[in-house]
């Protein structure tokens, strides 16, 4: 059941958000804007056709429509442009900090520069900060569906830029794609002094969880859903406080859960996991990370507890600096106990 006290603390938490693909953040009505403004034709005659087709029976169902909607991003601009609007989304959900994630390995081999993507999502995220006081750190993802070889040359491309971006990140199709394929990239990465992180267990099994802990040495794991499969991990991942970044209405649009009610979030807080709420794709998904807390709480009939919870994990989980994370405590603590 709704209930409007839950809804009110969850507006009123300052959160961060670990887990959001910018390039998913796309409304249909600025890929429009976007298309016309660049010329690029798409197969869509409206923005109402465009939501109708955001209906996916998997994870590769949806990456193919995010593939073809990236099209419209060609100009520094754009990039721009789209990051600032999810910016705006984010303050208004009161977002203290974020994480996000860029693919340039989807924008570079359609002949846009590295620099034109880095240079506007880079942009929009200093304004950010200076205009609405979010703080932000950038990771840059490798397409796992590609080879270590080219992730390698997107390594290569970034290294002139590393003092502006913060971590790497793996993503694209997860079966048949482990992150044992991407070892040599990410010992390279840590070398070079960047925070790792990884997509695993959302759609591959416990083993992908393991190589990402034991080969890549992620810092903390995006999805882990089938993390709980394995109860010894479990324990590890308890005794070690791996951060899960836990995405709701994606799990449920893209067909890993059957109901909100099967969201892992609760069974991760009980198990004394360090569960995060995040929105991954919140265009395609139908929502942004206050939606994804409103569907859990009342889904799973979270305490208030159990959401403050969420909320401090999200800052504790963060790359952030320890002072700056203790800041924002207490700055949830005021809004729990105020």
């Amino acid at each position: 059941m709704p209930n409007p006290d839950r809804d009110a603390l969850i507006a009123r938490l300052p959160k961060a958000e670990l887990h959001l693909h910018i390039e998913g953040s796309l409304e249909p009505e600025m890929l429009f804007a976007l298309a016309a403004r660049n010329g690029v034709e798409i197969p869509f005659a409206s923005a109402e056709e465009v939501r109708a087709a955001y209906s996916f029976s998997n994870l590769q169902d949806f990456l193919d429509i995010y593939y073809q909607g990236m099209s419209v991003l060609l100009h520094e601009q754009d990039f721009y442009d789209l990051t600032w609007a999810y910016l705006e989304r984010a303050k208004a959900d009161n977002v203290r900090h974020v994480e996000i994630f860029f693919d340039p390995q989807g924008h570079t081999e359609r002949g846009v520069a590295f620099e034109t993507v880095l240079d506007g999502i880079e942009r929009a995220l200093k304004d950010g900060e200076a205009r609405l006081g979010i703080t932000y750190r950038l990771i840059m993802c490798f397409l796992r569906h590609l080879s270590e070889e080219e992730a390698f040359a997107t390594l290569e491309q970034a290294r002139p830029h590393l003092d502006r971006i913060h971590g790497v990140g793996l993503d694209s199709s997860e079966v048949g794609h482990p992150p044992s394929k991407f070892e040599r990239v990410f010992a390279k990465a840590r070398e070079l002094g960047l925070h790792v992180t990884a997509h695993a267990g959302e759609e591959g099994p416990p083993e992908y969880v393991h190589e990402a802990l034991d080969l890549l040495k992620v810092e903390r794991l995006d999805h882990g859903n089938r993390a709980l499969e394995d109860d010894a991990l479990v324990e590890r991942l308890v005794r070690e406080g791996t951060t899960f970044t836990v995405c709701p209405l994606s799990n449920l649009r893209l067909c890993v859960i059957d109901r909100i009610e099967d969201s892992p979030v609760k069974r991760m807080l009980e198990l004394g996991l360090k569960a995060t709420v995040n929105a991954d794709d919140p265009s395609y998904f139908g929502g942004y990370i206050n939606d994804n807390y409103r569907a859990v709480a009342e889904g799973l009939d979270l305490s208030a507890e159990q959401i403050v919870e969420l909320a401090e994990n999200s800052f504790t989980g963060s790359f952030l600096p320890p002072d700056e994370q203790a800041a924002h405590l207490a700055a949830i603590r005021e809004v729990a106990h105020g």
